[in-house]
């Protein structure tokens, strides 16, 4: 299968475009830039010949690759990736480069960074591979744009080879994935598949249908601001508030300190004055018992230094984001079984670990279409020492491939 070439050029074409999403923004999609993108996509699909092919009002794309004759009562399945980039980093003036035959040392990304072994090393299972990093600049948008040039490299290869058998094939787009509104409109029962894959993921191998139960959490700290040479006993400093309430979350329970099954509180935002002052926090378990835990413990903290500085002086707002997808993908062990043997033939081992984050696929799963999450080639995502493998990205699409031919059989 000779589609290497073609798979890169489609890759580092789509990461010229800016589509980073903005969880402040009150449209769908969150920016504008991610349409630009999404048209384009539209555009390639309907030039290799996909049909069904049409981007609906809120940016979705959808397009079909039809069953090869005889197939056509096998079941619909998708492949689904999404387009924006993270906000926690600039996507604009990506300048992506390419190292062949990686030697397994440090990487240079430019004259004052460069991306050690000592830091990352999963560095060394990529010696010898053709990798793809950034400037030190900008992240690459590996995550998720390798997941979209995989599935339509896939998707060109059999409208290209129709010897290969295959159910009819849905393909689906998606904006805003990062900022955890991917799927706010997304119509399953007009995507018509009956399971379906985020390409998603990272290392090679990994298959993932276990993801954490997430929440946002906003706190508002309204402060007492006095002249500091008068305050005793008088001022209520909003942002020293705002540190105590952090200080009575569990150290141990924050992202740098977890790993596997371990959930975590990680503060993502802080800011104010002594007036005022605010704080944005993501809550994250793989258990349910536990996130809820989590949750009444915000809550009890919030509760303890509202007492201590006076009613309306703290207030809360948490909301649901997603939920663990085990439980709706585990009645369809077919669904893990085929992507486990897809991934043995394109000479890939598969590595079932749960996400330390999420994806669209675990909203799916809830809103009816099972919907586990296959490995990209990308790492370290969301930031400037992300980067792709090539050669796993090629594996990637080959396990695309065998999954379409294994569900026709």
């Amino acid at each position: 299968m000779d589609f290497i070439e073609e798979l890169k050029e489609r890759f580092l074409r789509y990461v010229a475009f800016d589509t980073q999403s903005d969880p402040e923004s009150e449209t769908f999609p969150s920016t504008a830039k991610q349409l630009a993108l999404l048209n384009r996509l539209v555009e390639e699909m309907i030039s290799l010949g996909m049909t069904e092919v049409e981007i609906d009002p809120n940016g979705y794309v959808t397009g079909t690759v039809p069953a090869t004759p005889g197939c056509e009562s096998k079941p619909v399945i998708g492949f689904i990736a999404h387009v924006d980039t993270s906000p926690d980093m600039k996507g604009a003036d990506i300048r992506p480069r390419l190292i062949e035959r990686y030697d397994g040392g440090d990487i240079p990304l430019n004259d004052s960074l460069s991306m050690r072994v000592k830091d990352f090393p999963e560095l060394s299972f990529f010696k010898g591979h053709t990798l793809i990093v950034t400037d030190g600049t900008t992240l690459l948008g590996a995550d998720d744009k390798a997941g979209v040039a995989e599935i339509m490299t896939a998707a060109a290869w059999l409208l290209a080879h129709p010897e290969i058998p295959h159910g009819k094939i849905r393909i689906g787009f998606t904006p805003d994935e990062e900022i955890g509104r991917g799927v706010d409109f997304f119509d399953v029962k007009r995507f018509g598949a009956r399971f379906a894959y985020t390409v998603d993921g990272g290392f090679e191998g990994e298959l993932e249908y276990e993801n954490f139960n997430a929440a946002s959490a906003r706190i508002v700290v309204q402060g007492r601001n006095i002249h500091p040479g008068y305050a005793k006993d008088k001022m209520i400093n909003a942002l020293q508030v705002a540190c105590e309430i952090n200080s009575l979350l569990p150290a141990v329970q924050r992202p740098e300190h977890t790993q596997d099954y371990e959930g975590f509180y990680h503060l993502v935002g802080l800011s104010g004055t002594v007036e005022k002052a605010s704080m944005e926090y993501i809550v994250r378990d793989h258990s349910r018992e536990l996130f809820e835990e989590k949750k009444r413990f915000l809550a009890d903290a919030v509760a303890l230094l509202s007492r201590k500085y006076g009613e309306g002086t703290i207030s809360l707002t948490v909301k649901d984001q997603y939920y663990n997808m085990r439980e709706q993908v585990e009645p369809y062990p077919e669904v893990i079984g085929k992507a486990m043997q897809a991934m043995r033939e394109a000479g890939v081992e598969p590595v079932v670990r749960p996400i330390r984050g999420g994806t669209d696929g675990a909203r799916l799963s809830y809103m009816g279409l099972p919907c586990p999450n296959l490995f990209t080639g990308g790492m370290n995502f969301h930031g400037k020492f992300e980067y792709c493998s090539l050669d796993t990205m090629g594996r990637a699409v080959r396990t695309i491939l065998n999954l379409a031919r294994l569900w026709a059989e």
